[in-house]
């Protein structure tokens, strides 16, 4: 597979042919991270030969991931390769960095970045997951393979904190993702528990400053081009039982403010990759016909 020449900050760790496409891992230095990184990206057979510009989707993990469970758990790769879009899955959180207390829970720290930049000591030096997917990924991503991507033609989704992860990401750079879903979003962090040790932790105390990190409270406030958010949601999901993901809250305020919002409901269904690979094909679709209007 024809690649760009501008890749030597980039070290290939894994390489597999999967639907025509492949299902590669690199490694790089980030220099918002300050630590060695890894990214996934699925290039589609359309991409062999570079003398086509494809659209990008970005997947973001959620709690206790890093980009391996996305790429080998989900069947997205089917899905990407019938409509052409190359598909990149950052890590979850900075990696070796061994900061005090960062692998005492499941829930803060390590594999739980939250996409956002942390401005509370020991966090802000490393933890800023939100400038390194928005900014230096970004660019890298664009630069590095850029004879096959498109940079007018990139969207995002997730799942659980990788779909809060989204819909912050869309929502505080307006025009940078054309297109957004999530599985099972935290929505409305500043409101659930999983939130409040997060956004204490790497934020601070004063709650006033949370809002910024928050999908209910940016929608609010977004002034971008038309954006329509999709959030698929399973019915049996303990975690939306426990109002820990709280998208009704969402939909309220996207409703407030005329901003589009599609919530589906699956009856049975809960948290796992085998909800999220029964509707993935659903979400592609979604973000196809977005991205290759």
């Amino acid at each position: 597979m024809t690649q760009t020449a501008k890749m030597d900050n980039l070290e290939l760790v894994s390489s597999n042919k999967i639907f025509g496409g492949y299902q590669k891992v690199y490694a790089h230095e980030s220099t918002e991270l300050v630590c060695k990184m890894n990214f996934s990206i699925y290039l589609p057979p359309q991409a062999d030969g570079g003398d086509v510009k494809l659209p990008v989707l970005f997947y973001l993990s959620g709690l206790t991931c890093n980009e391996q469970n996305f790429i080998t758990k989900s069947g997205f790769q089917r899905y990407a390769a019938e409509h052409g879009i190359i598909v990149v899955g950052p890590d979850t959180s900075p990696r070796g960095v061994k900061l005090p207390g960062d692998d005492e829970s499941w829930d803060f720290g390590v594999s739980a970045g939250f996409y956002l930049d942390a401005t509370k000591d020991p966090w802000s030096k490393h933890y800023r997951m939100g400038s390194y997917l928005n900014k230096e990924l970004y660019e890298l991503i664009i630069t590095s393979f850029s004879n096959v991507v498109d940079p007018d033609r990139i969207g995002v989704m997730g799942h659980s904190m990788g779909g809060h992860g989204a819909l912050i990401s869309t929502l505080r750079n307006p025009g940078l993702y054309k297109s957004v879903s999530a599985f099972a979003p935290i929505c409305n962090p500043i409101n659930c528990q999983w939130g409040i040790k997060a956004f204490t932790g790497y934020l601070g105390e004063d709650r006033s400053k949370w809002a910024d990190w928050d999908a209910s409270e940016l929608v609010k406030k977004y002034d971008g081009p038309p954006l329509t958010l999709l959030i698929d949601q399973g019915a049996s999901d303990k975690f939306y039982v426990e109002k820990q993901l709280l998208p009704e809250n969402l939909v309220e305020a996207c409703r407030s403010v005329g901003v589009p919002v599609i919530l589906n409901l699956r009856d049975g269904y809960d948290h796992s990759y085998y909800y999220i690979s029964t509707y993935i094909g659903e979400h592609f679709s979604f973000h196809a016909k977005i991205l290759k209007a």
